[in-house]
């Protein structure tokens, strides 16, 4: 059930060292040169293990940028050093978001770049920029996006679930009622469910899908692109009863879960009791009935009711 893949860097690769920085919309740059950026704040992706995935692009925001906006400017630290690059930083995150947004944005409107980093991934998914994009934006001043690095799309990508529709949830409540109403919420979502979840909260959140979405399909995936990353696949109670034995793992944690299945539907049993029904109720009425009897659909059974009261 357990597949891991290993990723070495190689820092000294002769196919990189030779790259220009790429113009960036915005940006007055002579070729060969990396100029000054636009005024504005540029969200901007950085990697979720593996330092190498990291875009060009990025990379010139970063060293043309006037100021840094961190979440951790430790983290960030880290990154830039491996990069070669050297900007003044400032911290902006859940805890001081309040007191740094309105200085971030007057930053912006004295023509400033601003580039707004997180300490892994892309920027605004489950942290608070979002806010400062949306005051930012609000405010009318420039706001542009550097996609990047994320672990839902990998996480995606390795599970072996459905991907031609799903939802992001983000994280759950840690508190088992608020958790169970969201679940029950998302029951009914035709869709791969995806969830970030903390290590020691896995096995208690894995319990809690398994009793509301049942034995569906789903995968845990755990530090993505880095050197011990690992994808464990197997039912919700498969998984959970793995994670309550094993204990809490090491590293981020992504959840995936596979859609509902689709009802097989009979016909003739539905026909009889939408026939039973239509001998004492409305067509809708009896429509409504049955859907919620059968979990069918309200649309497709009303149709249906329509056509044997023709008959």
């Amino acid at each position: 059930m357990a597949q891991k893949r290993r990723t070495e860097l190689g820092m000294g690769n002769p196919l990189t060292r030779n790259l220009k920085p790429l113009a960036i919309p915005g940006k007055s740059q002579a070729p060969g040169e990396t100029g000054d950026l636009a005024a504005g704040l540029y969200i901007v992706a950085t990697p979720i293990g593996n330092a190498r995935d990291i875009s060009l692009r990025a990379l010139d925001v970063l060293k043309g940028c006037s100021v840094i906006a961190a979440e951790d400017t430790r983290v960030t630290a880290k990154l830039l050093a491996i990069h070669g690059i050297a900007k003044p930083m400032i911290p902006y995150n859940d805890h001081n978001g309040r007191e740094m947004r309105p200085k971030l944005l007057a930053r912006l409107e004295r023509g400033e770049a601003v580039a707004l980093v997180s300490d892994a991934g892309t920027p605004l998914v489950s942290d608070p920029g979002y806010k400062l994009a949306r005051e930012a934006i609000a405010a009318g001043l420039s706001v542009v996006a550097l996609p990047g690095a994320s672990a839902v799309l990998p996480g995606l990508a390795l599970s072996g679930l459905p991907s031609d529709r799903v939802l992001f949830a983000g994280f759950l409540s840690a508190k088992a009622g608020e958790r169970q109403s969201t679940l029950e919420e998302l029951k009914a979502v035709r869709a791969t469910l995806i969830f970030f979840e903390s290590a020691q909260r896995l096995a208690d959140s894995l319990a809690a899908m398994a009793g509301v979405l049942g034995g569906r399909p789903a995968a845990v995936a755990r530090e993505l692109t880095k050197l011990h990353e690992e994808v464990r696949r197997g039912t919700l109670p498969e998984l959970g009863a793995h994670y309550a034995k094993a204990g809490a793992p090491k590293g981020e944690v992504t959840i995936l879960v596979g859609p509902p299945q689709e009802a097989v539907v009979d016909s003739a049993k539905t026909d009889a009791a939408l026939k039973a029904a239509l001998a004492l109720m409305p067509v809708k009425a009896a429509a409504d009935l049955i859907a919620g009897l059968t979990d069918g659909s309200r649309k497709a059974l009303y149709a249906r009711a329509l056509e044997l009261k023709d008959e």
